[in-house]
């Protein structure tokens, strides 16, 4: 996408009208008030844009960021907030500087998506006291809170308010299968404004008086004795700024051709922005992934886009404070429940549901605890349900086939002969990892071996092997040690053998030469053993030969 200044300038304009309303809605939202979402918007929006490692990227707070907020309110105030924004900031620049940006693409795909959903969700739920103009309930619980606020709604209705939240969520919604370059987020809350303000709509309360400018940089809420437990908190909200801002490069990529980003470059460049939001009364921010898309479509193609869309909600914040602190909750209640109700895509669930019955599980379950507990445990849970499902899969690839070992039988031998080494000889090919998740599965079919002498392991197909895998390679051939069964392998490759040398397999194999680098020699020798130990009858030259 070539440079076009011009078409920044309007692409950051078109922005700045989608983000007003986002801004203050996830300040009033965090609890910390719509200044300190204007104050975010503007100051990281702008340091993301200038240090980030995206060109196309938008950043300022978000629907995901707020959920993971709004218990840290609750728990410490607004100076735990700030201070959190500050520790995360250094976080991610230490996680830049670790060069880490790049193993979030590990992250599954119903993982995303299930944190998704219930990021959704969980935005959704907290704009019920707003949307039904009840006070905030008790809590920290988003459904506990959503659940009081709708028995208070019961007592005392105000549908005032409701009217305007449904009203500015449907033109938002209808708006945007009509004409979805327009931005009908501003729109229906001018309307909504206009509305309260022209018929004296007393129940519908605004969000009140927002700072004229953006208030000197302080580190005035910094308590030093409450940094150890404010720790798990940053680490959480540096993990979901991460998380976030690189997932939303990633899409930006996806949506034009020849734009790369640098993702340690962008993790600095959040680190940044929330090392200096919090410095201005700005809630901790993330790229947002709804307006940098806006920002691709609208035709962006430098960081000047995102530059403009900062300038223009400063601009917002020192000439029209007195008018935007006029618009009713109610109404930024209605642009945070349609913004809840696009990031569900009903198309890429149904497509995870059906894809595997483990990507079904795992987004579930991402879901359901994002919504319940929290998002950063709900992360948790998806990854470690997902790692689990998925290392099952792999050690069910696994096997161990019995085969026919005559086509490898060297040298000339009688079908007498041939039959005998058949009934005393048993031959297995192991195809596959060999490793913790299912090695134990291989332990119980070599013991069950019976009847035979020698016991050939072919082994050049196994794949991967850890330490658990060794371990039960060398139990089971001491168990048919003990039988009397002697266990030769073939094929054992290079990268293998230092894991068999580390737990003393290796040299249990190759006790009286039991161990060789190809099947023929591996046969060679089990015949070699049996004439030895006297089951078949002498054959001097071969048996020397083999030796």
């Amino acid at each position: 996408m070539g440079r076009n200044p011009r078409r920044d300038l309007l692409a950051g304009l078109t922005v700045a009208v989608v983000a007003l309303p986002l801004a203050l809605g996830f300040g009033v939202s965090s609890g910390l008030g719509a200044g300190a979402g204007l104050a975010t918007a503007v100051v990281a929006g702008a340091l993301a844009a200038l240090f980030g490692g995206s060109n196309l990227q938008v950043s300022g707070p978000t629907g995901a960021m707020t959920v993971v907020l709004v218990p840290i309110m609750a728990q410490y105030g607004p100076g735990g907030v700030l201070t959190v924004g500050l520790m995360a900031g250094v976080l991610l620049i230490v996680l830049a500087l670790l060069k880490a940006g790049r193993s979030m693409r590990y992250i599954p795909a119903p993982v995303v998506e299930g944190f998704t959903l219930g990021i959704a969700c969980v935005i959704g739920l907290q704009q019920v006291p707003n949307a039904l103009g009840v006070a905030e309930p008790e809590g920290d619980k988003v459904l506990v809170v959503a659940w009081r606020a709708t028995e208070e709604f019961v007592r005392t209705p105000n549908w005032t308010a409701v009217a305007l939240a449904v009203g500015v969520a449907a033109v938002m919604l209808l708006g945007a299968r009509w004409r979805p370059t327009v931005p009908f987020s501003i729109i229906a809350v001018i309307a909504a404004t206009l509305a309260a303000q022209l018929f004296h709509l007393d129940a519908a309360t605004p969000i009140g008086d927002l700072p004229s400018g953006l208030p000197a940089p302080s580190l005035g809420f910094l308590d030093l004795s409450a940094l150890g437990s404010l720790l798990a908190p940053a680490v959480a909200v540096a993990a979901l700024a991460a998380l976030e801002s690189l997932l939303s490069a990633t899409v930006a990529d996806g949506m034009t051709v020849g734009q790369q980003h640098d993702p340690d470059k962008e993790l600095f460049g959040q680190g940044i922005a929330n090392l200096a939001a919090p410095l201005f009364g700005g809630v901790p921010a993330t790229a947002a992934i709804a307006r940098t898309a806006v920002n691709v479509r609208t035709g962006a193609g430098s960081r000047l886009a995102a530059l403009t869309h900062a300038a223009v909600l400063a601009v917002i914040v020192f000439a029209a404070a007195p008018l935007v602190s006029r618009i009713p909750l109610a109404a930024l209640a209605g642009v945070l429940l349609a913004t809840a109700i696009r990031m569900v895509e009903v198309g890429a669930l149904r497509a995870m549901a059906r894809a595997t019955r483990s990507d079904a599980i795992v987004l579930v379950l991402t879901a359901a605890a994002t919504l319940v507990l929290d998002l950063v445990y709900a992360v948790i849970i998806g990854l470690a349900v997902a790692g689990a499902l998925a290392l099952r899969a792999v050690a069910g690839q696994a096997r161990m086939d019995q085969v026919d070992f005559r086509a490898d039988l060297p040298g000339e031998h009688s079908d007498e002969e041939h039959a005998l080494l058949a009934e005393h000889i048993v031959a297995y090919r192991i195809d596959g990892p060999l490793f913790f998740a299912g090695a134990h599965r291989f332990l119980l079919e070599l013991s069950e071996v019976a009847d035979v002498r020698v016991v050939i392991l072919r082994m050049s197909r196994v794949s991967t092997m850890d330490a658990t895998g060794a371990l039960v390679l060398k139990d089971a051939v001491e168990k048919l040690n003990r039988r009397g069964i002697a266990v030769l392998t073939s094929g054992v490759r290079p990268g293998q053998r230092r894991t068999l040398e580390s737990v003393g397999a290796l040299d249990l194999l190759r006790r009286e030469g039991r161990e060789y680098a190809t099947t023929p020699e591996a046969i060679a020798a089990a015949r070699a053993h049996l004439h030895r130990t006297g089951v078949l009858p002498a054959a001097p030259d071969t048996a020397e030969a083999v030796r």
